[in-house]
């Protein structure tokens, strides 16, 4: 498992999303506004309780800990290579530089000049992913024993709000306290 130390820590934002309705795949934006506590302003998954669409009619009253959808944009490239034309995966901020999956839980993601978003946990792929791309599920999934059990991007909640668009920076801050990797969420 890497260290903290064995990550980049600096990249970049290279494009970011949002739409109203849950749809799996949201527009491109010239920026977002995020909202301290509450997520991408405008964003469907935005709130302070959960809003995902299985786990809301199960259990409406858990805290969102999903309020931003961040991916790295070597994972497109990489599901290019094996054969998968995707640009988009329902994301609202894609990043380059950043090994995003190898983050530690709790590491804090500065875009911009002021937004600062906190890991919470990995992205877990859905049957969704499927009926999007079929065979995308698959490729997502991580057959190593090291590293993230998927590759679909990572979830946060919003920390201290900002705009933020595409060329801004991207810093990762982990924790201070021990590594913990991120758990699916």
């Amino acid at each position: 498992m890497p260290q903290a130390h064995d990550l980049s820590l600096q990249g970049r934002v290279v494009a970011v999303a949002a739409d109203p309705g849950h749809n799996f795949s949201k527009p491109l934006q010239d920026r977002i506004v995020l909202v301290e506590g509450h997520g991408v302003e405008g964003d469907a998954h935005a709130g302070p309780f959960v809003r995902h669409r299985y786990l809301a009619r199960r259990r409406p009253g858990l805290p969102n800990l999903r309020q931003v959808h961040l991916i790295p944009s070597e994972l497109f490239a990489s599901l290019s290579d094996a054969g998968f034309e995707v640009g988009e995966l329902g994301e609202n901020i894609t990043t380059a530089g950043l090994d995003l999956e190898r983050m530690p839980l709790g590491t804090l993601i500065e875009l911009g000049p002021t937004a600062i978003v906190e890991l919470t946990g990995l992205r877990t792929p859905c049957v969704l992913i499927d009926r999007f791309h079929p065979g995308l599920k698959q490729q997502v999934l991580s057959s190593a024993e090291t590293g993230p059990p998927f590759k679909s991007g990572v979830l946060g909640v919003v920390r201290a709000g900002g705009m933020v668009a595409a060329g801004d920076t991207a810093r990762a801050r982990p924790p201070s306290s021990s590594f913990r990797p991120l758990p699916a969420v």
